[in-house]
């Protein structure tokens, strides 16, 4: 199929029969139908379009191929960006028919004339409790979720409950980290420290090392940002035995536990035993799409009192029908069938991120174990920003990994996210990386 669309004999014009079909004249299963559409979709060739069908997304254009949207005349840069900005998936979901039938079934409801529960629709907190049980191991209830608009609301919501202990409350944060959040809990009110660590996320021996103990200490265990580490499960229980200790809030930012790559995902730190308080930040950004805005806290004790009373003060944000959609979408295993699905597909992109650049001597791969993310560092020869700059003039966006460090001398090299691009729109990215890569090698020789 991919040869009849590369020669011309299929093209946008033509769409496809249906997996079942298909699978009855070739005489095979569907499933093997269904994983070759599922990677022609994710390489770029085909698009799906739910009860739509499947369609061809690319022309042959003489000898090579021309992307939708990415039309390069001769000699001419690039007139449409290849954007590899981190943190961006894929948001195949939106066109599956499971999606589709969340929402008739959602917009079928009857409407309710008042507000939706305060912290959360108890048919999504009940769904939501049961899909972390399944994929994070943890026992919670439906009562120990609060419903958000996503990371930077959970942020907020945080603050707000700390406020009634300490003012400013005292967070601390990785560096590197998240920028983002450093500035909505600076926004919030929060005072931010910074740390200082290496890829695996900062280590409990720095903490007893600290000046005035935090009130919280916001990490990612699971897939360190962006740096792409886990901390080890010893590091873990030590985290969890000064935080009981000092009595502070442990953080624990869950962004992209879904997506592992080469190694199982630890146990999250809200399920270790231990008496010390930690709320999970969970999102659907990275599983499905920021443009859902909708997240959850998991919470217990004293803390998760407070937060669920901060949001009785402030309100729910996400709207009734798209908790009700998100809830059918999770019961329905429609999100379990798309994490597998999606999974696959990025595994995809990191085989053709190693093919690109794996081999090359001047540069170090990392982060590669999980996640939408991968870390490029650069010889001190190669600045990362004159390299940016560079491929942006050629088309491609990418992000510096300076950005992430908040105080501590920043390293040499860039983020480069791949779960948004097609295949083929990633292929050419790296190749316009690669070249400009070249260039600026042979330049400083």
């Amino acid at each position: 199929m991919r040869e009849a669309i590369l020669s011309g004999t299929l093209g946008p014009e033509h769409s496809l029969p249906a997996s079942r079909r298909l699978a009855a004249e070739l005489g095979v299963s569907r499933g093997v139908v269904v994983r070759a559409y599922e990677q022609l979709a994710g390489e770029g060739y085909l698009e799906s379009r739910g009860s739509g069908g499947t369609r061809v997304a690319v022309r042959a254009d003489g000898p090579g191929i021309a992307l939708e949207g990415i039309q390069e005349a001769a000699g001419a840069e690039q007139t449409v960006t290849i954007d590899l900005t981190p943190g961006r998936p894929a948001g195949t979901p939106f066109g599956d028919r499971d999606w589709r039938a969340a929402w008739r079934k959602a917009v079928a409801e009857p409407v309710e004339v008042g507000l939706p529960d305060v912290l959360g629709t108890p048919v999504l907190r009940s769904a939501l409790a049961g899909h972390l049980a399944a994929s994070r191991g943890l026992t919670v209830s439906a009562e120990d979720v609060i419903i958000t608009a996503g990371t930077s609301d959970a942020l907020q919501l945080i603050v707000a409950a700390l406020r009634g202990q300490a003012e400013p409350p005292r967070v601390l944060m990785e560096d590197p980290g998240y920028p983002t959040a450093r500035r909505v809990l600076s926004a919030a009110g929060a005072a931010v420290q910074t740390l200082p660590v290496a890829d695996d996320g900062l280590e409990a021996a720095q903490l007893a090392a600290l000046g005035p103990r935090p009130d919280a200490v916001l990490v990612t265990p699971s897939h360190q940002y962006p740096l792409g580490g886990r901390m080890p499960v010893k590091e873990r229980l030590a985290l969890l035995a000064w935080a009981e200790a000092n009595r502070a809030l442990i953080l624990e930012d869950d962004y992209d536990s879904e997506f592992r790559h080469r190694r199982m995902p630890l146990p999250a730190l809200a399920s270790l035993p231990s008496a010390a308080e930690v709320v999970l930040v969970g999102t659907f950004s990275k599983s499905l799409s920021p443009w859902l805005r909708c997240g959850y806290l998991v919470v217990r004790g004293a803390t998760g009192q407070r937060l669920k009373d901060a949001r009785h003060d402030l309100g729910t944000p996400v709207p009734g029908v798209m908790q009700s959609a998100l809830a059918n979408y999770i019961a329905g295993g429609g999100l379990a069938r798309h994490i597998a699905r999606a999974r696959r597909e990025y595994a995809h992109r990191r085989a053709l991120l190693l093919d690109r650049l794996g081999k090359r001597a001047d540069v170090e791969l990392a982060a590669l174990d999980g996640g939408l993310h991968a870390v490029i560092r650069l010889q001190p020869n190669v600045p990362a920003e004159r390299l940016a700059e560079e491929a942006l003039r050629l088309g491609v966006r990418v992000v510096t990994l300076a950005s992430y460090f908040a105080e501590r001398t920043p390293e040499n090299g860039l983020v480069i996210g791949y779960g948004a691009p097609t295949d083929l729109q990633l292929a050419r990215a790296l190749d316009i990386i690669a070249g400009v890569l070249d260039r600026m090698a042979s330049d400083c020789g």
